[in-house]
């Protein structure tokens, strides 16, 4: 025999925990879009160092970077011919209600390194 207060008693448990277990989606799917984002930039890096030590100036990788990469940018710093510093970054869009206020939105992944010149 069913008491009658517990078939209630299950929605209002359920629409108290529904919100929270939603924004909990969202937050994985952001966060799982950031580091789809990190892995890439990370890959493009990997590769635009490889053109730099294979004898391209940075000129010319920034170049071919700008030509084949439409929503990365790239940026190249030469420090007093010491170091080159490498930084591509991406901005992405965080659909996760407040989460944008705290990560900032929209949001940009980058990725740095530094090689010594020359």
């Amino acid at each position: 025999m069913i008491k009658i207060g517990k078939k209630g008693q299950a929605l209002v448990e359920f629409i108290i925990i529904m919100p929270v277990m939603i924004m909990m989606i969202f937050c994985l799917i952001d966060f799982g879009k950031i580091f789809y984002y990190k892995s890439d930039l990370e890959s493009l890096m990997d590769e635009t160092v490889a053109m730099y030590n294979n004898g391209k100036t940075y000129e010319e990788v920034e170049n071919y970077f700008k030509k084949n990469n439409m929503n990365t940018l790239i940026k190249i710093t030469n420090e007093n011919d010491e170091y080159i510093i490498f930084e591509i970054s991406r901005k992405t869009d965080i659909v996760t209600p407040g989460l944008g206020l705290i990560l900032g939105k929209p949001y940009t992944v980058s990725v740095t390194r530094t090689l010594p010149y020359g």
